[in-house]
């Protein structure tokens, strides 16, 4: 007989989330980007891919993509995105597939001399 799978405690996290319920994933926003969010450091979104998150960020704030993406829609070169910490260049770019409780970092690059 196969041993019965034990069910999650109260508040325990499991691979839906919290009791269950599943995770939206999470965009960090960069400081010279949250007059755009009305300040808000980390908006949710329930996109698919980080082209996906960047539309749906458009669609709710609008002007932010333009500051992300170029005119066919790739990341742009001054920009750096992450989902959990790995880079999109070294992934699929804007094709980045995103799971239930990833994490987004946008990291506009910073000149200096």
């Amino acid at each position: 007989m196969k041993p019965r799978p034990r069910l999650p405690l109260k508040g325990e996290q499991t691979t839906l989330g919290i009791n269950n319920k599943f995770m939206a994933k999470k965009v960090r926003i960069p400081t010279p980007l949250r007059k755009l969010t009305n300040n808000e450091e980390l908006v949710e979104v329930n996109a698919a891919t980080i082209g996906e998150a960047i539309t749906e960020l458009q669609s709710r704030y609008p002007g932010i993509a333009e500051r992300l993406v170029d005119e066919k829609g790739e990341v742009r070169r001054f920009v750096n995105v992450y989902v959990n910490e790995e880079d999109i260049r070294f992934l699929n770019n804007s094709q980045t597939p995103l799971k239930d409780g990833d994490e987004i970092s946008i990291i506009p690059a910073i000149a200096g001399g």
